[in-house]
């Protein structure tokens, strides 16, 4: 009788392959890039395939990894249905997500997240960093992934994202003189970083545009409205970085932030493959 397959290495092969990356499937798997690679290593050995393609860069699938990936998914998928006879059924937590955080990579993240496990119930509320943290200070909220503000403490610094200012290719940046801009409502810390950052730079500015949240703002930019600064992740299809050109100043990196109160293995599990899903896109 054959060895019977580890499932944690088909785990790990599964979120590698969906993932792109050693990196972030161990910290989905909270484990290291080491041990997903050797636990990889095996796996290939015993089914005697390379799977996975290796580069600098990212990680791929090999053709016979893509011949094994639907198998494993139902190996998977098998070995959760097995325990919800065990009567480890459906759980759920609720989790808030900065618009800024969430961009077009929430739908891919939270189909990965179900693939790890299906009967992880997701409740996802998507808003601004300012209103999600009274949420999960009051209890409402069992976990909340968004951008650092100055009054917030504690939490877990889990990414580093990039701001630029973003406009459409054909938009009219300037109006006499001044920098036309989108911005967000007043509460938005990008939004008083990016016009005290053009007033330090001696740059005239004027709001053309005030949106109450990323798919506003993002709408304006795509109608060639003005310029916004924006993190690249929710920059929206189309709008380019225009801060060289236009001789803007430099924005400083976004910190992502991770809160979370989570105490039960399975649903911490779900949230760190919830993160790094994010941080993959």
């Amino acid at each position: 009788m054959e060895k019977p397959l580890d499932l944690d290495a088909v785990q790990a092969f599964v979120l590698a392959a969906d993932l792109h990356s050693f990196t972030r499937a161990a910290e989905a798997l909270e484990s290291t890039q080491s041990a997903v690679s050797l636990k990889l290593k095996k796996l290939e050995q015993r089914l005697g395939r390379r799977l996975l393609e290796r580069t600098p860069r990212q990680v791929r699938l090999s053709a016979e990894g893509q011949q094994f990936l639907p198998a494993a998914r139902e190996l998977l998928a098998a070995h959760e249905r097995a325990l919800e006879q065990l009567d480890q059924g459906p759980v759920r937590f609720s989790v808030g997500i900065s618009d800024h955080v969430a961009g077009a990579s929430l739908p891919r993240a939270l189909a990965q997240v179900h693939a790890l496990d299906p009967g992880v119930v997701v409740e996802v509320r998507v808003a601004s960093s300012h209103d999600l943290m009274p949420l999960y200070e009051r209890g409402e909220l069992d976990a909340v992934i968004v951008r650092r503000e100055p009054q917030d403490r504690g939490g877990k610094l889990v990414m580093e994202e990039r701001i630029g200012w973003f406009a459409h290719p054909d938009a009219q940046c300037w109006a006499g003189g001044a920098l036309r801009v989108a911005t967000f409502s007043q509460a938005c810390r990008i939004r008083e970083l990016s016009l005290r950052r053009l007033d330090a730079a001696g740059i005239a500015w004027v709001e053309v545009f005030v949106g109450g949240g990323i798919l506003a703002v993002g709408a304006a930019v795509s109608a060639g409205l003005a310029v916004s600064a924006l993190l690249y992740r929710s920059a929206p299809p189309g709008a380019v970085d225009v801060g060289e050109r236009l001789g803007l100043p430099r924005l400083p990196l976004a910190q992502v932030r991770l809160h979370s109160r989570l105490k039960e293995a399975r649903l911490q599990g779900a949230l760190r493959g919830l993160v790094a899903a994010l941080k993959a896109a």
